[in-house]
């Protein structure tokens, strides 16, 4: 067999694991973007060292360990992703304030598309689903770096203590004690659970739908209609988050008011319904990126709306029209080239708040 055949078949061969190793390091790292990162530096260090890997654990397995230790490195600098909620309690309406945190501070939303295996079965897909879920991912991050690559392992990809003893180069002994303590700390902080999206789930798309006319409709009792009374709201890169209908009311109807006249656009992020939001342009002519909104659904409403505000980061990300027309319909992507030539001299973009 030729070097390029040989070549070819071995990235072929690591290149079938790549969606699963970014769903694990994306559990471990709370950022889409790192996870890609991590999982290219496994890709690399596999390709490199192919000739040291003497089969005794399969390919999978092999890699796993890489992902593990490059993920490992990554979290030596003890940096831990976080919601709104983890760090500051709510505030009541009438003293919020925008306060922003830097960029390395939050979780962050991924498209299902990247993370999840593509699975026939309902039931692990509902799993795999809610393993991915914004609330499960910042639970993770309480748990230390170790502790959270035995609990993934174990309770979320279903390996054995054995092959978690010998990928992580311990014992059984010690990998049983390191998941009982990150159960023991799970349980503190135990998300509740939510209905993922499901498109064959006939009463959440009539939910989605309401949800979408009342919002493009700015029709706040409409709107509360569709939440639990103690619904969240949280806008990273801010701190702030509001609870309760009262308080998402006074935000949407003061700060937010600028967000009267949005678009919705379908997608879904964490396992859960998801929107892009289009906020109308300055020149009336259509609508510009302005949020990604991420739903928590629970028994048939919504129970929280994380509206993440960096789309520069996050339309690319879930592959989203760039903008949409006066009527809605999505905008073609400009050229790169094109795209560098306009806006070059531009200035720094304004604050956002989330409407």
């Amino acid at each position: 067999m030729s070097d390029l055949a040989t070549t070819q078949d071995l990235d072929s061969r690591l290149e079938q694991y790549r969606r699963e190793l970014t769903g694990y390091c994306y559990r471990m790292l709370g950022s889409a973007f790192e996870a890609e990162d991590a999982v290219q530096d496994t890709m690399v260090r596999a390709w490199r060292n192919f000739e040291k890997f003497e089969g005794r654990s399969s390919l999978r397995s092999w890699l796993y360990r890489i992902a593990t230790n490059v993920c490992l490195d990554m979290l030596n600098a003890g940096n831990r992703r976080a919601r709104p909620m983890d760090l500051t309690a709510a505030t009541p309406v009438a003293q919020a304030q925008l306060t922003s945190r830097p960029e390395v501070t939050w979780l962050e939303p991924v498209p299902d598309g990247r993370v999840l295996p593509s699975v026939a079965d309902p039931a692990e897909t509902a799993v795999e689903r809610e393993t991915i879920r914004l609330a499960f991912v910042a639970a993770l991050q309480h748990l230390p770096p170790k502790q959270r690559a035995v609990l993934i392992l174990r309770e979320v990809l279903a390996w054995k203590a054995s092959e978690v003893a010998e990928l992580l180069g311990t014992t059984v002994a010690s990998v049983n004690s390191a998941l009982q303590r990150a159960r023991a700390t799970l349980a503190e902080s135990e998300p509740a659970s939510s209905d993922g999206a499901d498109p064959l789930d006939e009463e959440q798309q009539k939910l989605l739908a309401r949800y979408v006319a009342a919002f493009e409709g700015y029709d706040m009792q409409a709107l509360t209609a569709l939440l639990h009374e103690d619904a969240t709201m949280s806008m990273p890169p801010y701190d702030l988050w509001l609870r309760g209908h009262d308080n998402i009311v006074g935000w949407m109807l003061g700060v937010g008011e600028v967000c009267r006249g949005s678009k919705l656009v379908p997608t879904v992020a964490n396992g859960s319904p998801a929107f892009a939001h289009y906020h109308p342009s300055a020149s009336g002519e259509g609508y510009e990126p302005w949020a990604l909104i991420v739903l928590e659904l629970s028994d048939g409403k919504i129970g929280g709306m994380d509206f993440f505000l960096d789309t520069k980061r996050w339309f690319p990300l879930f592959d989203l029209p760039p903008a949409l027309d006066k009527d809605g319909a999505p905008v073609a992507a400009q050229a790169p080239e094109a795209a560098a030539g306009e806006g070059a001299d531009a200035g720094a973009e304004a604050p956002k708040t989330a409407g």
